[in-house]
């Protein structure tokens, strides 16, 4: 069972640092919604860190972490403008790093509503 877990995290961290750095690589060179084959790898990565990467104890910590760069992405967005080029670029490494926690976030949440429901 140990070794399964440890197993587990593993891999979740792996598909964690995969996914930060597809996602700062596709913000760079590519505007993401123009290529729905990193959207859907970014999802799919962020589905591996919820479900292989989050336990009970990290994920207060995680949903709020998530909560707030998706907060802060959608609306700290709109100043990005006001950087010219730069800003174009950091708006789609942002978007870019959301497109993979959130569904990570999703499903930390889940966890934690069935775990409150549980109790």
């Amino acid at each position: 069972m140990v070794v399964k877990q440890l197993r587990q995290n593993k891999v979740g961290a792996w598909a964690f640092v995969l996914g930060v750095v597809i996602a700062l690589i596709a913000g760079i060179s590519t505007d993401l919604s123009q290529n729905n084959f990193l959207v859907g790898a970014l999802v799919i990565i962020g589905i591996i860190v919820g479900l292989l990467n989050i336990t009970g104890k990290e994920g207060p910590a995680f949903l709020l972490a998530g909560a707030v760069l998706i907060i802060a992405t959608k609306f700290g967005g709109e100043n990005y403008a006001a950087l010219g080029v730069a800003g174009d670029y950091l708006k789609q490494v942002m978007q870019s790093i959301t497109t993979l926690v959130v569904p990570a976030t999703i499903i930390t949440s889940l966890r934690a509503l069935f775990s409150a429901a549980r109790d």
